[in-house]
């Protein structure tokens, strides 16, 4: 193929789009090797700078990962389906295992992940979601989930230090009940949640966190869960890079809606 030299997209776009085309109608794979810098070169008769703007750009995209000395091969992606309905559903009940890790262990993926728990003055978007007071403090659990050895998403879980003092949500460990039963077990069972998302690029830190390559964009997923009487008790801040979860949430049609 040659390329439009005197068109408006860039030598190196149009090369960009060709191999992004054949990624996507499959004839290149996941897990196939692209043409090397010195074969797009010949084969566009293109300078090498050119070439690698191209692969750079597909890099960026997260459409390919480069393998060096080895070349540049297509991403075997694999985005999981993220269910923010599934909270509230029975927890499995798998010693040390919470949800995320038997859901994804069941179909044969790697599953894993780490947990930080501190003690902190937490961000004002969180104070403002729990209605806290000036000096009072959160048990923040920080969690990274990885599949196949990539991190996948971080959950980030705030929760009021006095309502969760001397409670397992305050051990740096997989809990099998999960936090939201520990919560009802000391009367703060939550029957509602609020969600809300936002689309934007990612912090320094979620890049650093999420081994993100650049351009990749994130959802961002804040859920407040309160109890029967009205009172907020947990703020969870969930980070899910786009190219790594499908958001999926199931509806009923109200009986009312038929009348």
């Amino acid at each position: 193929m040659s390329v439009k030299r005197a068109g408006q997209m860039p030598v190196w776009q149009q090369i960009a789009g060709e191999l992004r085309q054949a990624i996507s109608d499959g004839t290149m794979p996941p897990g196939a090797r692209l043409p090397t810098e010195s074969e797009l070169t010949e084969r566009f008769q293109v300078a090498r700078n050119t070439a690698r703007q191209a692969l750079t750009a597909l890099v960026a995209e997260g459409l390919i990962i480069a393998a060096r000395p080895r070349g540049y091969f297509v991403r075997d992606r694999r985005p999981i389906n993220y269910r923010p309905q599934q909270e509230f559903m029975p927890q499995p009940r798998y010693l040390e295992t919470d949800r995320f890790i038997a859901q994804h262990s069941a179909e044969g993926r790697e599953a894993r992940q780490t947990i930080e728990v501190s003690i902190v003055d937490p961000p004002e978007m969180v104070k403002d979601r729990l209605r806290l007071e000036a000096g009072e403090l959160t048990v923040v659990r920080k969690r990274v989930r990885y599949l196949d050895g990539e991190p996948f998403n971080t959950n980030d879980s705030y929760f009021p230090l006095d309502l969760v003092q001397g409670t397992e949500i305050m051990r740096p460990d997989d809990i099998a009940r999960g936090a939201n039963e520990v919560l009802a077990e000391n009367d703060y069972r939550q029957v509602r949640a609020l969600d809300e998302f936002y689309v934007r690029m990612p912090t320094p830190e979620e890049t650093r966190r999420l081994a993100l390559a650049p351009g990749t964009p994130v959802a961002y997923h804040v859920v407040t869960g309160f109890t029967s009487e009205g009172r907020p008790v947990r703020t969870v801040l969930n980070v899910l890079p786009g190219d790594r979860h499908v958001i999926a949430f199931e509806r009923t049609r109200p009986a009312q809606a038929d009348s």
